[in-house]
């Protein structure tokens, strides 16, 4: 059998982990099994084991491919010259744009990294990924006094990560919560955690101006 190429490799790769994300968040984890997987995804048993030997492996998969979509997100996000334009983006993104289905995971994921180590050990692995992002991205604004916070980088990666945490949940089993209404709401609220700093004071020259020191 010739060998696929890495392009063709990864197109079936994901393809399957669509398949797997669809069934898990409509039956959930234990409901699913291979078999299901292997007709949603319409491939044989075969071809599934090529690439994932478990629904555990399956959702280290699912979990992986969300931890590099949340990478790519998050750069936009560090590298906005609006912060808080760029956060209200990335939250229409995740609670408005994308398939309900894939907060419905989420959520699953989350519920059985409570009874399940491997699934448990993969959760918390993305969990931290995604809040040391958070608190180095916070620190980072305070050095640059892009910030003035009551509460430290840590504390308010904490707190950000309680939010995003609700808004998950929320959006999971509400279908009728008004997310889009809901996000300018939210990012005021974190606006008034961060306590920015006007960029104008930002750009006010250290010492008297021309003008001051000619008086």
């Amino acid at each position: 059998m010739p060998r696929l190429r890495p392009d063709t490799q990864r197109a079936r790769r994901d393809h399957i982990l669509d398949a797997a994300e669809r069934r898990f968040a409509q039956s959930g984890f234990h409901a699913t099994s291979m078999q299901d997987i292997c007709r949603e995804a319409r491939v044989s048993p075969g071809a599934l084991y090529v690439y994932f030997a478990s629904k555990e492996d399956l959702i280290a998969g699912l979990a992986e491919r969300n931890r590099q979509e949340f990478q790519a997100r998050f750069a936009q996000l560090a590298g906005a010259s609006d912060f808080f334009a760029a956060l209200a983006a990335i939250g229409e993104a995740y609670f408005v744009e994308d398939e309900v289905h894939c907060r419905i995971l989420c959520t699953e994921i989350g519920l059985e990294s409570t009874r399940n180590a491997r699934v448990g050990e993969i959760h918390r692995s993305v969990d931290e990924f995604v809040r040391t992002s958070f608190e180095q991205l916070f620190q980072r604004m305070i050095d640059e006094g892009r910030i003035r916070p009551n509460h430290s980088a840590a504390a308010l990666a904490r707190v950000f990560m309680v939010i995003g945490d609700g808004l998950f949940w929320r959006s999971a089993v509400d279908r009728n919560f008004d997310m889009a209404k809901t996000i300018p709401d939210v990012v005021e609220v974190i606006r008034q955690l961060l306590n920015p700093v006007e960029q104008t004071a930002l750009r006010r020259p250290v010492g008297p101006t021309l003008e001051e020191a000619a008086e």
